[in-house]
């Protein structure tokens, strides 16, 4: 929305992003906002996009698929964090959603110039089944897995079967660049500093 001396509300309201907590449902060791978790989203589908051409001689582009990812939630600055229990309870409730997190974005994207918005509307309206897409997907899991294996390690039990809920969905992915990083990067996430080192 536009406001006095051609001001515009696009940026503002990501700021925001970082009000808005994840797992609001359940009792967390460390509350987690919405921009921290994107940046980690963004970090890990950048590597997945990586392994998927160095390991795998893919085709992915790094730098779109990151880009994608630091804008997956962006549209939640409206919406706020639905808990997937909730989001996903049903077939009702998960195309309300959907319809929703279309209309939140369109919201975002009427916060920008007209001269900016085609360019905006790519990144939030990006194409989830492209190969960057299902990177991002793929890395939004990860990070939630991550969450509980950290908040597992900091003795709060409480996320133990999203745990391996979670687990069970990146499986079922199938996709070998995810694979490779739960092989090869995710057990040093239980590790503390000094066994880091």
């Amino acid at each position: 929305m536009k406001q006095g001396n051609n001001q515009y509300s696009f940026f503002a309201f990501l700021s925001r992003m970082k009000h808005i907590y994840r797992w609001s449902l359940m009792r967390n060791v460390n509350r987690e906002n919405i921009m921290e978790h994107s940046l980690q989203v963004a970090m890990i589908a950048h590597g997945l996009a990586i392994i998927n051409n160095r390991i795998f001689n893919g085709h992915a582009n790094p730098e779109k698929t990151a880009l994608y990812a630091v804008y997956h939630d962006s549209n939640e600055t409206i919406t706020g964090d639905l808990p997937t229990p909730i989001k996903y309870f049903n077939p009702e409730i998960e195309t309300s959603y959907k319809g929703l997190e279309e209309v939140s974005k369109h919201k975002l994207l009427s916060l920008l110039p007209e001269s900016l918005k085609e360019d905006y509307n790519r990144i939030l309206f990006y194409d989830e089944t492209s190969l960057e897409g299902r990177l991002v997907k793929a890395a939004d899991r990860i990070c939630a897995y991550i969450k509980c294996v950290e908040e597992s390690k900091a003795g709060n039990g409480e996320f133990q079967k999203a745990q391996q809920s979670i687990m069970k969905k990146i499986k079922s992915m199938d996709l070998p660049e995810v694979d490779y990083f739960m092989k090869h990067f995710m057990d040093n996430f239980s590790l503390t500093l000094d066994e880091l080192n």
